[in-house]
């Protein structure tokens, strides 16, 4: 058996079985990938995956078991790479940075130019996705860091640590009889067409959830995924918006009234993500504490080593 068979099958079952698939994504062929797996099946006297004639139908119960051993493996072989880049060449490499857009145009251009300013030969790499996608780009190894507001503490492959806490904000014309108003509750809000974000991107959920508790239904009027965007809209009169505070913290805004949101939908707290069992460069742990001030090397690696419920909020 060897790494190029391991890799085969990790990556089958990674595109739901697809061999054509399988095969570009590994820059191969499919007769060759097919090939390996059956000689790995061979030699392991077991059956990896169920077939109807040459396609695989299913992953088998004794499949289940390899995967996750393949898993093991493969992300060991990763952090021995790892541990050679930082010991042979401390100060180069490539930092790969999953992210949402919120995080990325508002929060990490700060922490990404300090983390240059000390590793100047490091390379910055930003994945920018959806929370989903931002944890399914760490199990993938596509990076080695991830961080967003939803999902992350969800997924058990992960380790997950606080990172800052945020709050909604208001915005709306200057003119906007709202604007005039010391103090604001959700119905004043709620009577208003909004512009706020996607279901799935930068707390929505929690904008959901607390006018569902006051058993109030908002008309949104549009959604977005780009803060800026919503800005956008609302200065054309199509509403009033709701962002995350960063949007408008180190952005400021003259033209629209910003009122925030935190005491009527609560605050959120955007987490740092990594891999669980991954080696982590010197650069990481440095980017990571750029992150918060809450977040140390020693802290993280006692987190990805099993000790995670002591550091959460």
């Amino acid at each position: 058996m060897n790494l190029h068979q391991f890799r085969f099958v990790q990556e089958a079952a990674r595109r739901n079985l697809n061999l054509t698939e399988t095969a570009k994504a590994l820059h191969t062929s499919q007769p060759g990938v097919s090939k390996a797996i059956i000689e790995l099946e061979e030699e392991l006297g077991i059956e990896i995956f169920a077939r109807h004639g040459k396609r695989l139908k299913r992953i088998t119960e004794p499949g289940q078991h390899v995967l996750q051993s393949i898993e093991i493996i493969l992300r060991e072989v990763g952090n021995l790479r790892k541990i050679g880049d930082q010991y042979s060449a401390q100060d180069n490499g490539t930092l790969s940075i999953a992210t949402t857009h919120t995080q990325a145009r508002y929060v990490l251009p700060l922490p990404v130019a300090k983390l240059r300013e000390k590793y100047p030969k490091v390379n910055i790499s930003l994945h920018q996705g959806a929370p989903d996608q931002v944890a399914k780009m760490l199990l993938d190894d596509t990076a080695e860091i991830g961080i967003a507001t939803e999902s992350l503490a969800a997924y058990e492959e992960l380790v997950t640590l606080p990172c800052y806490e945020w709050q909604h904000v208001l915005v709306l014309p200057l003119d906007h009889p709202l604007a005039q108003r010391e103090h604001l509750s959700l119905e004043d809000i709620a009577s208003e067409p909004i512009i706020t974000y996607h279901p799935s991107f930068t707390g929505r959920g929690r904008i959901d959830q607390a006018f569902a508790a006051k058993k109030l239904h908002p008309r949104i009027a549009l959604e977005a995924i780009d803060s800026d965007v919503i800005k956008t809209y609302v200065r054309l009169g199509l509403g009033i918006g709701i962002v995350a505070e960063m949007a408008v913290k180190d952005d400021p805004v003259k033209d629209l009234a910003i009122r925030p949101l935190g005491a009527l939908l609560g605050m959120n707290v955007a987490r740092v993500a990594f891999k669980r069992g991954a080696y982590l460069r010197q650069f990481v742990y440095h980017f990571a504490e750029l992150l918060s001030d809450r977040l140390t090397a020693p802290l993280i690696a006692k987190a990805m080593n099993g000790h995670v419920n002591d550091y959460e909020l």
